[in-house]
């Protein structure tokens, strides 16, 4: 039987790079480094703080609200405000954990649960790609840190046009960039709204990676997962 599918474009960030896990541990690594808790009372206080508002704040950066710049002076400047850390000191000390943090997340190399049993599975089938919001300056180094990166035939990245998803025009390019078409074409990623939805506007098959299974959403993909090998029985 033909197969449906020959291209298969992969969200990077919590779909197969384990970004939340990665990010805590570097987060508290970068808490220690610089002495925050002279201003929290617990490394829980300001992570909770701060993954409240980097969760809105993506949003809105995937809604073309705010430059990556405004992204990340928002997230490293917010929990300091929240406690009552005067401006200027936030302002102050907002350089120096931005440049410890980005120096040392991407060498994380923490996957999800199954990701390097679906990738090897996959990769002599399909054509694989990687199609994510994340910054130029990150993304390649978190694939080769996790020792995923030779499975991939191109990175695309919102970078490339200046769009995030789930803008359709990023998916137009990344069909172009490729050479592969919608009908042949399937989407994997844990976003809904970047994910999922936009991939459903480009006319393009979707797999809806939600390890809780249970989030709400308002029409029915292509494919729901729970665990990463089950698009192995799919696949």
């Amino acid at each position: 039987m033909p197969m449906k599918y020959r291209s298969l474009f992969f969200d990077l960030d919590d779909t197969l790079w384990a970004t939340t896990l990665n990010s805590r541990l570097t987060l508290a690594e970068v808490y220690d480094l610089l002495h925050y808790d002279r201003f929290f009372p617990s490394f829980d206080v300001f992570y909770d703080l701060y993954t409240t508002r980097n969760v809105a704040l993506w949003d809105e950066y995937g809604l073309g609200k705010m430059s990556k710049e405004e992204l990340n002076h928002e997230r490293f400047t917010y929990p300091l405000r929240a406690v009552g850390v005067a401006a200027a000191e936030a302002e102050a000390l907002m350089p120096r954990f931005a440049e410890a943090f980005f120096a040392r997340i991407p060498l994380c190399s923490g996957l999800m649960p199954g990701a390097l049993d679906l990738l090897t599975y996959l990769s002599p089938r399909y054509r694989l790609y990687i199609l994510s919001n994340g910054f130029r300056e990150l993304q390649g180094q978190k694939l080769r840190s996790a020792g995923i990166d030779g499975f991939f035939r191109r990175v695309v990245l919102s970078d490339d046009i200046g769009l995030p998803k789930p803008n359709v025009q990023l998916f137009h390019f990344a069909l172009s960039a490729t050479q592969s078409e919608a009908r042949t074409s399937l989407m994997i990623g844990d976003s809904f709204r970047a994910d999922i939805a936009g991939a459903a506007t480009a006319g393009i098959d979707q797999a809806y990676y939600d390890p809780t299974g249970a989030v709400q959403v308002p029409f029915t993909p292509t494919y729901r997962v729970s665990d990463l090998r089950q698009l192995m029985e799919i696949l």
